[in-house]
């Protein structure tokens, strides 16, 4: 066969879910007959694009993997009708156990198979529970090229790219299955960039774009030409298939042709990852819509926006539950912000059956002094409020603690800590204050909500508070956000010693007392809802501490 000069290959960064494999296979289909029409040679999806990426257990279910391995063989064979070549993800059958497979379709048949090497096993990833690594192989001969394929975490290191250059592999495509965090891209180009200068060969990303459960998908595919240079770029949290064109001199591809799209990066990033991923765990789960407490304060601003922009205000109902505590500013600010975002707002007030609660308790807490107990009464009162509304009507319960008040248990377990999913679980109070103010004077383009000023700006210039007893604020309990969120970052994500974390200039008594909170309240934050995750160590997947735990750090 004479060796093309010539190459035209669509990337479809599309957005599958998780164990549909019927509804993944139809979608392979309309993004095959969308990339016939561009008539390119090769339509490339990504990571375990059949199954849904992370498929986690269902790996082990061998039903699951006959249906994955039939949707796969059923889609090569419509390869037959002389259109695109497809290569796409899925989990495959092998003689020691489950692979993570790449599928190159052509001719009607599976036209050749490779199977991921690298298992990544750290933060979110547990492939090494799942899945039986693959072996060093080769590249690919399809119609006259060499084409490299390792998957994901095969770039991540260099064996699998090193063998695929030595035994002639002209061209690198990878599947990915890579979940966002803020500066994400970045690290990806700049491994990219390596493998490319170690290989010298071109380097085509494919990553899906989807939520699925707290983690985020962004796409933001890419290729690099063999130089290093930037071939390519598609657009981050977008549904897209994007045509490019190659060309070939002598022993080298070149794309002459592709998007060159700007992604969205740092709080703005930041803000689309936390509208995709309640948009898909909302639609994806088959809820008809949201409900939450919006109280006036900051945090149940910013998720009644990111609510409306990922689902509409027609499928947004917020509720006030004002208590003897609720200022008139609260309630003002309330209808406000349910006012500006064009959504459903209704007031219960709560005096009864907090009240009543009271009471039936009053006979075992005799002789006792009200405090934290009576206060948090209002916060569960809340909580069973909004699960009601939810039982009656069947939309799912927002819950919108943010990662300050989460870290060190400024929450009150079934009560604001009610909910099916928290979008903003994974910013400090600082990113909120920040992504609201980011909201007022941006949208994102496939934002359903409208523009301006959405959230109003005394909700976020004013003091924050729980509200739940006379002239309470957030600070009577907790040292300054910006001071919180400094040594909470420190501890958290950097896992910082305490001496380092005072050397950066934190008041000693403070630290001791931020690290024991962030550990007293492990307890609560294995019962909280799932949430977004935009920071590379999010409380669940990536934090996982005993909740049963001794070790306090030294000073």
């Amino acid at each position: 066969m004479d060796r093309p000069k010539k190459l035209s290959i669509a990337i479809a960064q599309l957005n599958p879910t998780v164990g549909d494999v019927a509804g993944n296979l139809k979608k392979a289909r309309e993004g095959r007959a969308r990339a016939a029409e561009l008539c390119v040679d090769l339509v490339a999806f990504t990571e375990l694009f059949i199954s849904g990426y992370p498929p986690e257990d269902l790996i082990l279910k061998p039903s699951f993997i006959k249906a994955c391995q039939a949707a796969v063989e059923e889609l090569a064979a419509e390869t037959g009708d002389g259109g695109p070549a497809v290569m796409i993800g899925s989990p495959w059958p092998g003689k020691h156990g489950v692979h993570n497979a790449a599928a190159l379709l052509d001719g009607g048949k599976v036209h050749g198979l490779r199977f991921k090497v690298e298992l990544p096993n750290y933060g979110p990833f547990d492939e090494k529970r799942v899945f039986e690594p693959g072996a060093l192989m080769g590249p690919i001969d399809w119609r006259g090229v060499l084409l490299g394929i390792p998957i994901c975490e095969d770039i991540w290191e260099t064996q699998v790219t090193e063998c695929l250059a030595e035994t002639g592999a002209e061209m690198l495509i990878v599947p990915n299955g890579s979940p966002y965090w803020r500066g994400k891209q970045l690290e990806r180009l700049n491994i990219a960039a390596l493998r490319v200068a170690e290989t010298h060969l071109p380097f085509i990303y494919t990553n899906q774009i989807c939520g699925q459960d707290d983690l985020i998908f962004d796409g933001a595919s890419f290729a690099l030409n063999p130089d290093g240079s930037l071939a390519f770029q598609m657009s981050a949290f977008t549904e897209e298939i994007a045509l490019t064109r190659w060309e070939r001199t002598g022993d080298e591809w070149r794309c002459v042709e592709g998007p060159k799209e700007i992604i969205d990066e740092d709080d703005e990033a930041n803000y689309r990852a936390c509208v995709l991923g309640l948009r898909d765990y909302v639609n994806k789960n088959g809820f008809p819509g949201v409900v939450f407490g919006l109280s006036g304060g900051i945090d149940s601003a910013l998720c009644a926006a990111i609510a409306v922009d990922a689902l509409g205000a027609d499928r947004v109902h917020s509720i006030m539950l004002p208590y003897r505590f609720t200022s008139e500013e609260s309630l003002g600010d309330a209808a406000a912000c349910a006012k500006a975002l064009g959504i459903r707002y209704d007031t219960v007030p709560i005096a009864g059956p907090v009240e009543q609660f009271e009471a039936a308790l009053g006979p075992l807490f005799v002789g006792t002094n009200r405090g934290i107990t009576e206060e948090n009464l209002q916060s569960r009162v809340r909580g069973t409020i909004l699960m009601s509304v939810s039982n009656k009507f069947g939309p799912m319960v927002v819950t919108t603690g943010n990662k300050s008040e989460m870290s060190v248990g400024y929450a009150t377990l079934y009560g604001d800590m009610n909910g099916g999913f928290n979008p903003i679980k994974d910013l400090y109070k600082t990113e909120v204050y920040r992504l609201s103010a980011l909201r007022n004077r941006w949208k994102p383009s496939d934002a359903m909500g409208p523009s301006g000023e959405v959230i109003p700006s005394n909700i976020i210039t004013k003091a924050p508070t729980a509200e739940l007893r006379e002239n309470q604020k957030d600070q009577d309990s907790l040292p300054p956000y910006d001071i919180l969120d400094g040594i909470l970052e420190r501890l958290v994500e950097q896992e910082m010693s305490v001496p380092d974390v005072v050397a950066d200039g934190y008041d000693p008594e403070t630290v001791r007392k931020i690290e024991r909170l962030l550990y007293l309240a492990e307890y609560k934050r294995r019962q909280a809802a799932p949430g977004v995750k935009v920071t590379k160590k999010n409380f669940g997947r990536d934090r996982r501490y005993p909740i049963t735990n001794r070790f306090r750090d030294g000073l």
